[in-house]
């Protein structure tokens, strides 16, 4: 006979909620990998020992793909780079590249591997996919013939990317992105003639993915997270650290914090490029990380995310950030000023020299305000309030507006800005805000050791970041990391982080 038709439809409402339920959080892994690298990348070689090298590669990954898919992960993120490494000429990369198709074309290679041009990597990868039941995320080349005709197209008649690739959990491939703003050193690749939005979605949240280098861009990465609203981004990167206000840990877990999403970063594993720092970031801050330079090996982090960090709770709020600071009035200070290097660009600083107090500074239109509490001043431990309003011109050119309380590399002021691991001063309590002309501000907080603080700062609706306990370890750098994307000038192809 059947259900009365009011009764199927709440059973059917049923299931549907019991579904959304279910699928409120999902198992997120990203995986760190020590990539086996080419002997010679200035050597041209055959497609068949290009394929020797990815294929080693692909076995490392492998092991990681089925263990996270053991944990019960619904997708895994690998390394940029991860299959063949860096630092090759357009010549030399081209045995490595495959003819990656848009992914509207449904295609299961798994299951179809003729369909297209021979493609080994994608077989394999979508193999690894359907095999494990596991969205599988990895960055490799793809390569697009193009006609003399069009001004773009070099003399070699093809364009090559650095492209991420995502297969489904039944192998299918459901995303391509290529990527838009290059590293200096990516001369082997060219970039896209217009920025790609690329998004999936899937039972367990709306995705988005980028790389590397994007992320200090707004084109492709604020528009995901602000227009089109996705729930998690996806960041293969191959990020050397860069302290003290862009180590991998630390910028990522600001950026999703301040854009408000789940972000997930794998990067490569390198001591001698001082490459390491993975992690898995929620809005409310780091749910896993890792940052190692000792190791060499690669490292697999799982843990749970939610779904739709956005229908959270906990979900920050929006920030005005320059609702408190704009507030101050600039007092009068006997406090000796003097101009330190971070990263290429001049900072303004000025010494803490008390154990607690308030200062401020100011550079062009941007003034810095701290109050604070050290717990016990460690006399070989000096630290200074910097101020940055400007365009970052070295290896890229972007603009910063940036408030940071930093710690010295040693007594010598001259060392302020210098990059820094270890201190021995605990903060009792910091309040840091600043007169930012943007809305796009990441918040840093930075032990010794280069560790995150999970849930022990919060950035109030005023725009003040201030500590919620005393900190649990001595503190490297607490800051307020500003990018003005308007004063951007327009995009070129050499761009880095």
């Amino acid at each position: 006979m059947g259900l009365p038709k009011a009764c199927a439809c709440a059973v059917l409402w049923v299931l549907s909620a019991l579904e959304a339920c279910a699928l409120g959080s999902y198992i997120a892994a990203v995986y760190e990998h020590s990539v086996v690298l080419s002997e010679d990348t200035e050597v041209p070689v055959s497609p068949e020992e290009a394929l020797v090298l990815m294929d080693k590669n692909m076995a490392i990954l492998e092991a990681a793909i089925k263990e996270a898919a053991r944990q019960g992960a619904h997708i895994i993120v690998t390394p940029e780079d991860g299959i063949y490494g860096w630092v090759f000429t357009r010549e030399t990369i081209y045995p490595y590249l495959e003819d990656i198709p848009d992914a509207e074309v449904n295609w299961i290679p798994c299951a179809d591997p003729g369909r297209f041009a021979p493609s080994p990597v994608l077989e394999r990868l979508s193999c690894l996919a359907r095999n494990n039941s596991i969205y599988v995320v990895a960055n490799m080349g793809d390569k697009k013939p193009c006609n003399s005709s069009d001004p773009r197209c070099a003399s070699d008649g093809h364009y090559q990317y650095n492209t991420n690739v995502v297969f489904d959990s039944e192998g299918k491939l459901v995303a391509r992105y290529h990527k838009y703003n290059l590293f200096v050193t990516e001369k082997q690749f060219n970039y896209p003639k217009d920025p790609e939005f690329v998004t999936f979605n899937t039972s367990f949240g709306y995705f988005g993915i980028f790389t590397c280098a994007d992320i200090l861009y707004h084109d492709p990465a604020v528009v995901l997270a602000s227009r089109f609203q996705v729930d998690t981004i996806l960041f293969p990167t191959a990020w050397v650290n860069t302290l003290p206000l862009l180590s991998a840990v630390q910028f990522h877990s600001a950026w999703a914090m301040g854009m408000g999403v789940n972000f997930l970063s794998a990067n490569m594993c390198n001591s001698t490029l001082e490459m390491t720092g993975s992690g898995i970031y929620a809005p409310e801050g780091p749910r896993a990380y890792y940052y190692n330079r000792e190791m060499e090996n690669g490292h697999l982090l799982v843990t749970e995310l939610s779904s739709h960090p956005r229908l959270s709770p906990d979900y920050p709020a929006a920030v005005n950030w320059k609702s408190y600071a704009s507030r101050i009035e600039q007092l009068p200070s006997n406090n000796h000023y003097f101009s330190g290097v971070i990263y290429h660009d001049t900072f303004s600083f000025t010494e803490l020299t008390e154990p607690e107090g308030y200062c401020s500074i100011c550079q062009q239109d941007l003034c810095c305000h701290l109050s604070y509490k050290m717990e016990e001043k460690q006399k070989d431990d000096i630290y200074v309030l910097g101020a940055f309003d400007g365009l970052h011109v070295v290896e890229g050119e972007y603009y910063l507006q940036i408030c940071t309380v930093l710690k010295c590399k040693s007594t010598d002021l001259d060392t302020c800005g210098q990059p820094v691991e270890t201190a021995q001063t605990k903060f009792e309590r910091f309040s840091l805000s600043g007169t930012f002309g943007t809305n796009y501000v990441f918040p840093e907080v930075l032990y010794s050791g280069v560790q995150l603080a999970p849930g022990e700062f919060e950035v109030l609706t005023d725009g003040r970041l201030i500590s919620r306990t005393s900190t649990s370890k001595p503190v490297l750098s607490v800051t307020l990391f500003g990018r003005w994307y308007e004063k951007d000038p327009p995009h070129t192809q050499q761009v880095s982080p």
